[in-house]
């Protein structure tokens, strides 16, 4: 996240900061980036959030799966997603921002 804001701030790229770890996301956002990059581009497996579930929990995963858990626990959503309105960037890489804002 930090890299991503001090980039856009660097290459003076105004942005709207929304952190869906306090604030949550919308069921609709989750469908939209869960629809253009996949559920499991977007569901952070790495992090201890989805680490800490049960094998129960864990099994079987499904996109509509993917994405209860994400409502629930947002920490589990892979940061930062960038929405550019007709597309999203997801994670942070220097290159794939200059080619999306240059």
């Amino acid at each position: 996240m930090k890299k991503a804001r001090t980039w856009l701030d660097e290459h003076g790229i105004a942005y709207d900061f929304h952190d869906y770890k306090t604030a949550g996301i919308d069921r609709a956002s989750l469908q939209k980036w869960c629809d253009e990059h996949g559920w499991e581009t977007i569901l952070n497996r790495a992090g201890t959030t989805f680490r800490k579930l049960t094998d129960e929990q864990k099994a079987g995963l499904d996109q509509a799966k993917a994405i209860e858990l994400m409502l629930a626990q947002p920490s589990m959503i892979k940061r930062p997603v960038l929405d550019l309105g007709d597309r999203t960037l997801v994670g942070f890489k220097p290159d794939n921002y200059q080619a999306a804002l240059a």
